[in-house]
């Protein structure tokens, strides 16, 4: 058997997070018909932070949140755990669509990033948050004169970066296909364990606040009850509200508006055992610094230590769209993504040959075409929502809900009238122009990491219309 298939031999198809052993039980679903003043509808980040926020603004909000399965089911408790203070996705990106207001989203993103962590430590919340900056590896010399130049450019900005060349990016984190190493090491990113960031909001949501949670709750439909309230029908009743906020990202919405604005891509992820110290010093990684790690490509891997290190790893070209915005759970467990990744894994770090995997999982992410949220109002602020976080919602989430429930009057600040928040995202195109799009660009994409990183004529088509990024 091949090496990568013996390595994925006992994997278990769940999460790294969603360790049985640490998950609380799920809470009971709604049997009976309720009333509240905001209901909100999912149980990841977004619709967590909502409730978080609104509590601590005005303590007397009767909330709601209902989940179709359990809290962290989705993007947010599947996800690789990157925590960054970005709120447009990266620099390039706010500076592309945002010009005018980058300096006050840098600013935004920063206060954001602070009160998440004082949210942690006020309600002692073990999310295993770490400290770790992020970095950016080149995988041949081209892409490594590329990073460099982003180098002279962040220091010209007066960025906290430090260059490792060759050899010194290789002390970091010891891999024969790295040949160097872009390390943003200011302000507060790193990682942090999503699963229990869920479960830790969800337990101060309930034991602290009161906010009923109705798990294993499907939303039916939703509309507009006379001039003032919302009906929201649900399996097992209907909740009668003022407000309602959907939190649901990449799944499908009933609102039109989100669910031409958002994409669903799924990526898939594998987790090895935890490395033994003999292991760690193969690699250095994890002995000499913990680095959170992404290759510098357009189809880039993202790479992390977790607490007991373990390597998540995950990206690359295992990154797949499917037909007519395919969210079914049979596209979850993928045999063939997960040996590429595991192939890919051993590329990288060839020196960990004897290294098992333990998990292998799959998940959503919602992109938009402005790749970053996307807020919106309607229903005479009656209904709000916040989705499209392209992969960057760990930390942008929370500010995503922020602006969410400003925009249903719940102390609204002149946030929501930047143009961050009131210019409408692009939709998206109809099938079949959606699935033969994705798929051309991913293998433009391709073709470029093959060649040094040159962008064909369609690359360069979508750059002059700012849509020649990738998740």
């Amino acid at each position: 058997m091949e090496k990568h298939l013996e390595a994925l031999k006992d994997a278990v198809s769940r999460p790294l997070w969603h360790d049985p052993d640490i998950m609380p039980e799920p809470l009971a679903s709604l049997s009976a018909d309720e009333k509240c003043e905001l209901l909100i509808v999912g149980g990841g980040f977004t619709g967590l932070w909502a409730a978080l926020q609104l509590k601590e603004r005005k303590p007397d909000v009767d909330i709601i949140l209902i989940e179709q399965t359990f809290v962290g089911d989705g993007a947010s408790g599947r996800c690789g755990g990157f925590l960054s203070s970005t709120l447009a996705h990266s620099e390039t990106n706010t500076e592309h669509r945002f010009a005018d207001e980058a300096g006050r989203l840098e600013e935004l993103g920063k206060q954001n990033m602070q009160e998440f962590l004082e949210t942690l430590e006020r309600y002692d919340i073990d999310a295993r948050y770490e400290k770790t900056g992020g970095m950016y590896v080149a995988l041949d010399p081209d892409s490594a004169d590329r990073l460099h130049a982003q180098y002279h450019q962040a220091i010209a900005e007066g960025a906290d970066v430090v260059w490792f060349d060759k050899n010194a990016a290789r002390e970091q984190v010891n891999s024969p296909k790295i040949f160097a190493g872009l390390w943003e090491r200011g302000g507060q990113d790193g990682v942090i364990d999503p699963g229990r960031l869920c479960w830790g909001l969800k337990d101060v949501l309930v034991r602290q606040f009161g906010v009923r949670i109705f798990e294993g709750t499907r939303l039916l439909g939703l509309e507009p009850l006379g001039k003032t309230k919302m009906q929201a029908n649900c399996e097992g009743g209907v909740i009668h509200s003022d407000k309602v906020l959907l939190a649901t990202n990449a799944y499908t919405s009933i609102i039109g508006r989100i669910r031409r604005s958002v994409l669903p891509v799924w990526d898939y992820q594998i987790a090895t055992e935890p490395l033994t110290d003999e292991q760690l010093d193969r690699i250095g990684w994890g002995k000499t610094s913990r680095h959170a790690l992404a290759d510098s490509v357009n189809m880039f891997h993202y790479f992390r230590l977790t607490k007991d290190n373990r390597i998540t790893w995950g990206g690359g070209g295992a990154v797949r769209y499917y037909f007519n915005n395919g969210i079914d759970k049979k596209f979850m467990h993928a045999p063939a993504r997960y040996e590429q990744l595991a192939r890919e894994f051993f590329e990288m770090f060839p020196q960990l040959a004897d290294v098992k995997f333990s998990n292998q999982w799959g998940g959503i992410i919602a992109t938009s075409t402005r790749f970053c949220m996307v807020p919106g109002v309607a229903y005479d602020a009656r209904l709000a929502w916040s989705v499209g976080y392209t992969g960057h919602g760990v930390g942008a989430s929370r500010f995503g809900a922020r602006i969410a429930i400003e925009l249903l009057g719940y102390q609204p600040s002149d946030v929501i009238n930047m143009q961050f928040v009131t210019r409408k995202s692009l939709p998206w195109a109809p099938e079949p122009l959606r699935w033969f799009g994705v798929k051309f660009t991913q293998n433009a994409l391709i073709k470029a990491d093959k060649n040094g990183g040159k962008r064909g004529l369609w690359l360069k088509f979508l750059d002059s219309l700012g849509l020649g990024f990738t998740c």
